[in-house]
């Protein structure tokens, strides 16, 4: 999984702070997700993608092996 968060929040203006804030977790999790070290629950990507106004297939791109 390939996740466009990092990409995201530059173009809206948030810091991982904020989108923690908005999402209900820690920066850390921002973290680990924008470096694809940690696949979020289907409610935390649910969650992003509603920050986002997007889809969850928007915001995470599944990479193909």
């Amino acid at each position: 999984m390939r996740p466009r968060i990092k990409e995201l929040r530059a173009r809206d203006g948030f810091t991982q702070q904020q989108l923690a804030d908005k999402v209900g977790v820690r920066r850390e999790t921002i973290v680990f997700l924008e470096k694809g070290k940690y696949n979020p629950s289907l409610n935390l990507a649910y969650l992003i993608a509603q920050v986002f106004k997007m889809s969850i297939e928007e915001v995470f791109i599944l990479a193909e092996d």
